[in-house]
């Protein structure tokens, strides 16, 4: 692995002026290393971090991506990290026209990790040399402890998707939050929505009284404005006061909890577990915002790679060998996810809605199809709309937002699902679905969303750490419940319970033995009518039980 050449760096230079120029946002200071195949496929099982610390899975992984290249021989063309200055690998057999590309690729991934506020936790620090430093940290501590080393690690990468990412991002992305915003917060999405569930109509009104207040600067308008709901709603204030008293009694963070409360660790003997576990932490959260934006950050660095690469006369004579790369990373499959192709199209396709004012409530209410597909009110602000986007939104709200039934039927996207022919021994995939309702579902149900477990301080009876599950329709894996659990005892010092949600009963759909015959077969096919249960388990000296409630 060494640093690009000159040559190479001046290409690279040259991609920077041209990507700024056309609006993207980096720091000026990068580092481009050229590597081999096989250097690749010893960074990936470490996230592509050099100094990451040393773990027995990096070494599996290693080994089972060479045993596969041997059979599948690739060439991976980059890969980038964000850190500071940021880095990006390289290829070392890329001609020129091609690192033209890729380096436009590069600096759009660039721009979207120091511009999304999803990452904004990650802004202020240089996570390769912190890296580096607890590198060397758990490699002295592996010299005295040994594999009790391996153990912590592990216990700690069980449940390091439990860190409480968005808790991390409210410290460093506004001012301490006040009194009266948890008020509004609490008013307008908890005790209207789920206390009162008022009409559509009154939670509209009291949104206007709101904003009406601030807008004429009347004095003091917050609590004029919640002078008004107690006089109306006397059970407020009690209700509001309760929920502040459960929010400090449960958090979702159980690695920081674990850390902070845990007397076992706490102990002389045990102390030099803590930064281990910490180390495991930060690690993770680290990349969670990455998890997170893999469709925008794929669909934005694609969409800005064609964009400059076209218009970059560096490139003449070789659009067709571009065409054909290009083509391949950024087709749309018939089964499956490609967030490179999904988010480039969307990207596309808000610039241009956009561009042509349908962002508007006068769009929204054509019903008339060739009226909308003609809408056009020329307003031209496209480009900066979707810089916005890139900025403000993660994976989820920019499906949930942006994904609707014109998008839908530009690029003939569906939903399909698979049926066993027992006669021919072989799934046949079939469409279910054309909706954007459906499709939007589908890319939903693929998000990262790891479990919300919250330790529940109100149900906890001695040093028992209570795990409760706030179940969202998704049971846990049971295969991990019990390795996981025994992580947690022994990190805790104590016992552990968790309760969560498991399948009673599954009712089969009935089919309509009417429609036997090609894909009408499958139409009538309903969802199984499915009964939950909540379970208790309890880990006690390594020994697990089960407790239906």
């Amino acid at each position: 692995m060494e640093l690009i050449n000159q040559h190479t760096k001046k290409i690279m230079e040259g991609c920077k002026e041209r990507a700024k120029s056309a609006g993207l946002r980096f720091e000026d200071q990068t580092l481009e290393y050229i590597v081999t195949n096989r250097d690749l496929i010893e960074l990936t099982p470490k996230l592509m971090i050099p100094t990451l610390y040393d773990y027995w899975i990096q070494d599996v992984e290693v080994l089972k991506e060479k045993s596969k290249y041997e059979l599948y021989p690739h060439n991976p063309y980059e890969t980038v990290v964000n850190t500071r200055p940021a880095i990006s690998f390289y290829n070392d057999n890329n001609p020129d026209w091609l690192n033209v590309m890729i380096f436009y690729h590069v600096l759009a991934h660039i721009d979207f990790f120091q511009n999304n506020l999803h990452f904004k936790h990650t802004w202020e620090y240089d996570f390769n040399g912190q890296a580096l430093s607890d590198k060397r940290m758990i490699a002295n501590l592996r010299s005295t402890k040994g594999r009790w080393v391996d153990y912590i690690i592990e216990f700690s990468r069980g449940i390091d998707n439990l860190a409480g990412y968005y808790d991390e991002l409210d410290k460093v992305t506004a001012s301490p939050v006040k009194i009266e915003s948890k008020l509004i917060d609490f008013y307008f999405d908890v005790f209207l929505q789920r206390e009162k569930k008022v009409h559509i109509n009154e939670y509209i009104k009291e949104i206007e009284r709101y904003n009406s207040l601030v807008k004429n600067n009347t004095e003091q308008p917050i609590e004029q404005f919640f002078s008004e709901v107690n006089k109306k709603h006397p059970e407020f204030t009690t209700l509001f006061n309760k929920y502040l008293d459960t929010k400090k009694s449960s958090t979702s963070d159980i690695i920081q909890y674990i850390l902070e409360n845990s007397d076992f660790l706490k102990k002389d003997e045990q102390k030099w577990m803590s930064p281990i576990i910490e180390i495991v932490r930060k690690t993770s959260l680290f990349f969670q915002p990455q998890i997170r934006t893999k469709i925008m950050n794929e669909g934005w660095a694609s969409y800005w790679h064609e964009k400059l690469f076209l218009s970059d006369d560096r490139i003449n004579g070789h659009e067709v060998d571009f065409a054909r790369i290009h083509s391949g990373i950024t087709a749309l499959p018939k089964v499956g996810l490609n967030p490179y192709a999904l988010g480039m199209r969307l990207f596309e396709y808000i610039e241009d809605f956009v561009d042509k004012g349908k962002y508007s409530m006068e769009y929204r209410r054509l019903t008339d199809a060739y009226a909308r597909e003609k809408f056009d009110t020329q307003q031209g602000k496209g480009l900066d709309f979707i810089f916005d986007v890139r900025e403000n939104y993660c994976d989820f709200t920019f499906i949930n937002t942006f994904i609707d039934q014109d998008f839908v039927n530009k690029h003939k996207l569906f939903v399909t699902e698979k049926h066993l022919n027992q006669n021919r021994m072989v799934w046949e995939y079939y469409i279910k679905s054309r909706s954007a309702q459906d499709f939007r579902q589908m890319l939903i149900e693929n998000l990262y969303h790891p479990p919300y477990i919250v330790i529940d301080s109100a149900k906890q009876k001695g040093n028992t750490l209570y795990l409760n599950h706030q179940f969202e329709g998704k049971p846990l894996i049971k295969d991990f419940i019990t390795n996981t659990l025994i992580g947690i005892e022994y990190l805790w010092g104590a016992p552990v319970e968790l309760e969560t949600s498991e399948v009673k009963s599954i009712t089969p759909p009935k089919d309509n033995k009417q429609q036997a015959t090609g894909v009408n077969r499958f139409k009538n096919k309903g969802k199984p009518d499915i009964k939950w249960q909540r379970v208790l388990y309890t880990m006690k000296n390594r020994k697990l039980s089960r407790k239906v409630l």
